[in-house]
């Protein structure tokens, strides 16, 4: 696709994010920001039967941020937690469309997964205290 298509679907997202809010009774919910530029992510996920049964964000930021957290969502809903915790910065980057970005906006697109990987290990860490450990040492996104 063309970096047009790209910019248009990422303004899209930003302009009309799916799954934003927040979930009442979320399993976990987990907030971080991006000092430098002050993008903030909170991802709320119902977990059921090892599948993210449901996801919602909020947040405020650049358009990329958002529009990140809003396609995060979309990819991972309904997945196993055993697939969505192997998740990488490349997965986002392409799905969002950008592979080239500077240090700066890489941090605004990997936002959303940063959250999802803390929401993941907290998850875990009441779970499977073991799988929560390797889950933070697998999850260096920059």
């Amino acid at each position: 696709m063309s970096d047009d298509i790209y910019r248009e679907i990422i303004l899209d997202h930003y302009r009309n994010p799916r799954n934003k809010g927040k979930l009442s009774n979320p399993d976990v919910s987990i907030h971080d920001s991006n000092p430098l530029c002050g993008d903030e992510i909170d991802i709320h996920l119902k977990v059921e039967q090892d599948k993210i049964k449901d996801i919602k964000f909020e947040g405020r930021g650049c358009a990329i941020s958002q529009a990140s957290a809003s396609m995060l969502t979309e990819m991972i809903i309904g997945r196993p937690l055993n697939t969505v915790k192997d998740l990488t910065k490349d997965d986002i980057l392409e799905n969002i469309g950008l592979m080239n970005l500077g240090p700066a906006r890489i941090k605004c697109a990997l936002l959303s997964l940063k959250v999802l990987k803390l929401s993941m290990v907290k998850y875990y860490s009441d779970k499977d205290p073991q799988s929560a450990e390797k889950l933070t040492d697998d999850s260096k996104l920059y």
